[in-house]
């Protein structure tokens, strides 16, 4: 009879190339999976339900996918710290694995448990599986962490990637008494969103698990990556993989994206078609430089890196703020933004940039505001790529330009010329002329028949007050 392996399963939610579970599996044929339904992370108020409706999806497959391969997915409704080394002792597991993670709570989460089963005579093992290269793998020649991704980048691209990893096949089970064990000590059906107090009805820019992901892969790889570079920055066009939440919970693994991408180069035809698949490499790249900052300093969760943001003096009008929340600024690439991410749960990253740069250089609220409502509302929301996204935006953040301001009118009349993106967000707006749309320049009286607010603020005038203010807080820290 085989020893007993305990998988932990958290944003690693898929079977195949899965880098501690296929250790797990090269151990022992008797593998089963754990996923904990952790109350420390559900119990906050800014758990965003379609990120809550998302998950459960993904577990829902898993558990089929472990059935196929002869195993189970146990469910979990506990502190991780109590429920795994009690189930791992119930069942006298000789091992419990996991994979790795960077963000601050998870790495004293795990510290915890790992220290409650070493206590219990309980075997733990982790790995690195959901980047590419790990934190400490991709250094300065001086040894230090990078903070600024161009060096980065550098460094990172020259590595050679890993291929993936074997999937999960002829496991073995728990019996069916030990299945009684389990479900004696804790272990439930996987609930719904509605009765962990949750509500999503409105669909998914990508369903949930590894199949949906698998399958957006092949198609973005074979319709859409080599045209990424001149169609990404176009929220009307669907010219990005929008398989960030596949990435975020580990729907998909990393090792399978890249190797899609490396057969999609081969099989480039031109240089153009070359340069997109090159571009969203860099986006690759991007998520891991925010994932190793955030290993590597983890107070930037808590704050601002620049030392002048640090009691920066924000204005934080609450109003605007709501305003801003409900996509009724007056700005129509702005709300257009605003009302796409609160019916679907995604926005386009583009306008992520420019509804970023709107709040903290034209409201001059403080960028924190807009990180944690974007936390409680994002499908695909994870700390480290929030937080990096909006520190850059915000200027507080690792960037060489820390006053980078977008104009919201030249940033649609570019990026959205005809006015689609707008027109099917704002639809009170969609009679009006193109021009006045992408320009912001709407006739007061077109303003009241639509029912569309005036602007709340005057960009040229804030963009001055911002600069003003950064200078003053810049000459401030620099005596």
């Amino acid at each position: 009879m085989s020893d007993l392996i305990l998988f932990w399963h958290r944003r690693d939610l898929r079977t195949s190339d899965n880098v501690g579970l296929a250790a797990a599996r090269d151990r022992s044929d008797k593998v089963v999976g754990v996923f904990c339904l952790d109350p420390n992370i559900l119990e906050r108020d800014d758990v965003a339900p379609v990120r809550m409706a998302y998950l459960l999806g993904c577990l829902k497959e898993l558990q089929d996918q472990y059935q196929k391969a002869g195993s189970q997915l146990l469910i979990l409704h506990d502190q991780p710290v109590q429920a795994l080394p009690k189930l791992a002792t119930t069942l006298n597991a000789v091992a419990v694995y996991w994979n790795k993670d960077v963000e601050p709570y998870s790495r004293d989460r795990d510290r915890t448990v790992a220290s409650a089963l070493s206590e219990a005579k309980v075997e733990y093992q982790a790995f690195w599986d959901q980047l590419l290269h790990h934190p400490q793998e991709i250094v300065s020649g001086a040894g230090s962490p990078y903070t600024v991704y161009s060096p980065f980048w550098k460094n990172w691209s020259a590595r050679p990637k890993a291929a993936p990893v074997a999937n999960l096949a002829q496991a073995e089970g728990l019996s069916d008494a030990e299945r009684d064990q389990a479900t004696q000590i804790g272990a439930i059906a996987l609930p719904t969103a509605r009765k962990l107090g949750f509500e999503w009805t409105n669909g998914f820019v990508l369903e949930p698990g590894e199949t949906a992901a698998r399958d957006r892969l092949a198609e973005f790889c074979d319709q859409s990556i080599t045209d990424y570079d001149e169609q990404r920055n176009q929220p009307a066009i669907p010219g990005t993989s929008t398989l960030s939440a596949a990435l975020k919970f580990g729907a998909i693994g990393i090792r399978t994206v890249w190797a899609a991408t490396a057969e999609a180069d081969e099989q480039a035809r031109s240089d153009e078609a070359r340069s997109g698949i090159r571009v969203w490499r860099q986006e690759l790249a991007w998520r891991e430089f925010y994932q190793h900052v955030m290993f590597h300093f983890p107070e930037l969760a808590e704050g601002p890196y620049r030392d002048p943001f640090k009691d920066f003096p924000w204005e934080n009008n609450e109003q605007h703020f709501q305003a801003w929340c409900e996509g009724r600024t007056g700005y129509p690439i702005v709300d257009a933004a605003m009302r796409q991410m609160n019916e679907t749960g995604w926005m386009h990253n583009r306008c992520r940039m420019i509804v970023a740069s709107f709040l903290t250089k034209d409201l001059i609220i403080n960028w924190q505001k807009g990180e944690r409502y974007f936390t409680q509302k994002l499908m695909d929301w994870d700390l480290s790529a929030n937080n990096g996204g909006w520190q850059w935006s915000a200027s507080s953040g690792m960037d060489p330009k820390p006053l980078r301001i977008f104009n919201p009118a030249s940033q649609a009349q570019k990026f959205d010329p005809d006015g689609e993106y707008i027109r099917e967000w704002v639809p009170e707006l969609s009679s009006l002329d193109t021009e006045a749309l992408v320009t912001g320049k709407i006739d007061a009286g077109d303003r009241r028949a639509c029912g569309y607010p005036a602007p709340i603020v005057d960009h040229k005038k804030r963009q001055a007050e911002f600069k003003q203010r950064y200078a003053e807080q810049k000459a401030r820290n620099n005596t």
